[in-house]
């Protein structure tokens, strides 16, 4: 039998590594944090690129959308993200998480819902802004906010945990949408593409009601924690809590080194969106081949397909990765395979060959980011966390707004999508780059399995 901690035996188990109790404990956090967590951020994703599947079933027709104007109101969206994010992400350190959480919430349900009655291609892209400054600070907050309940070893894996909603939320929530467009036709008087809005940005809403009942704002008010348990796991975060270099307020955070980390993060989050806006798209072009003909409800299957085949693979790289935190090959292998595979699904010749190559850069992307979070983590103390890992997400985010643009735009300008998609690899190899210079010369992460 386990013997209870008390608060000093609790600093000296942390420092001893006694990992036999700490595994039932980061197992109960993990069990009452990741799923609401990971359902929140799987509704935040979908209510941001719900818009990738409406495009082709009736809302460009609509709205008289040409490529570039589609990807301007896709990315329009991360604008109005990155300029609220570092002051959205302080605030949520200062009024709790989850407060600030319920705030953000209902903000982006609101707007979400209100979506489904653009009239115009103006409307769509004033409705993407305001959504983008609604959700800002929501993903930096998760990633703060878990760095307030587990040490780095074993956030990098739970992680890779979290982040499986990231392509759950399209592998589910593409079918989803395609069942709505198609059968939730005429709802209201809407056509369905509209009612897909309508219906998609209810669940933010509810969750907000569940967020303000069940989510504390850290160990110390956790009801499910006995005393000796939080005293443990602060200990133990706090010995994960790197010497400041620095004494200056805020100099933590306002760094070369953020910066470089954001830039990294770019061309990730570009490869992502790149993806996430144009696959509906790629994929409705393959109607006709072989004489074969797509339901709205199949090419939303098959739009889930490399994402569900992404969500495996990043929780196989995310345990991989927990043995060496924060090392550089974690983030700059998936990124290079990535960024190799992307162009090449252009040249491939039929619907079968396209898919599977588009997996493979699926794949790779999916596997940088959860990885990737464990680099800021690790390199900020925790008084710059909250604001450097905002600002890293920030920089990161524009990527969302660039790379539907620029592909929409690229693909108006020559007639063709791939030269977007080669500027989408030679940014996910600069990214593989960028994380390798900045973990050279850096001491080794030590091996540590928990």
């Amino acid at each position: 039998m386990t013997t209870p901690l008390t608060s000093t035996r609790a600093a000296e188990a942390a420092r001893a590594g006694q990992t036999i109790a700490a595994d039932r404990l980061y197992a109960k956090v993990a069990r009452r944090l990741l799923p609401l967590l990971g359902l929140l951020y799987l509704v935040s994703y979908l209510d941001r690129s719900n818009i990738a599947f409406a495009a082709p079933n009736g809302m460009n027709e609509a709205l008289n959308l040409s490529s570039s104007a589609f990807g301007l109101a896709s990315g329009i969206f991360f604008l109005g993200y990155s300029v609220v994010e570092v002051p959205s992400n302080m605030a949520l350190r200062r009024f709790g998480a989850r407060a600030w959480l319920v705030r953000i919430l209902v903000s982006w349900g609101v707007v979400a819902t209100l979506t489904a009655f653009v009239t115009s291609a103006g409307q769509l892209q004033t409705a993407r802004l305001l959504l983008g400054v609604a959700e800002a600070g929501c993903l930096p907050g998760i990633v703060f906010y878990l760095t307030l309940w587990l040490p780095k070893n074993v956030r990098t894996r739970l992680m890779a945990v979290f982040f499986v909603a990231l392509p759950l939320s399209t592998a589910l929530g593409a079918p989803l949408s395609g069942l709505i467009v198609q059968y939730a036709d005429g709802l209201a008087g809407l056509p369905g593409w509209r009612a897909m809005f309508l219906l998609e940005g209810v669940p933010a809403l509810l969750l907000a009601v569940v967020v303000w009942r069940a989510l504390p704002d850290g160990p110390r008010e956790a009801r499910w924690l006995t005393e000796a348990e939080r005293d443990w796991l602060l200990a133990r975060v706090a010995e994960d809590e790197p010497e400041p270099s620095v004494k200056r307020r805020g100099a933590g955070w306002f760094t070369p080194r953020t910066f470089a980390l954001g830039f990294a993060y770019f061309g990730i989050v570009y490869g992502l969106y790149a993806l996430s806006f144009f696959l509906p798209t790629i994929i409705a072009g393959f109607q006709g081949d072989n004489g074969r003909e797509f339901s709205i409800v199949e090419r939303g299957l098959i739009n889930a397909v490399p994402y569900a085949l992404g969500a495996v693979a990043m929780l196989v790289w995310g345990r991989r990765a927990q043995r060496t935190p924060g090392a550089a090959w974690t983030v700059a292998l998936p990124a290079v395979l990535a960024g190799v595979t992307v162009p090449v699904a252009l040249y491939m010749h039929g619907p079968l060959a396209t898919m599977v190559v588009i997996s493979v850069c699926a794949i790779g992307v999916l596997s940088a980011i959860p990885v990737f979070w464990a680099l800021p983590t690790a390199m900020l103390g925790k008084e710059g966390a909250a604001a450097g890992i905002a600002l890293v997400n920030t920089i990161g985010s524009l990527g969302g707004f660039a790379a539907p643009y620029f592909t929409g735009w690229l693909k108006d300008w020559t007639g063709s999508v791939r030269p977007g998609l080669w500027l989408t690899g030679g940014l996910l190899i600069c990214s593989a780059l960028i994380v390798t210079a900045l973990r050279r010369g850096a001491p080794r992460p030590a091996e540590e399995v928990v």
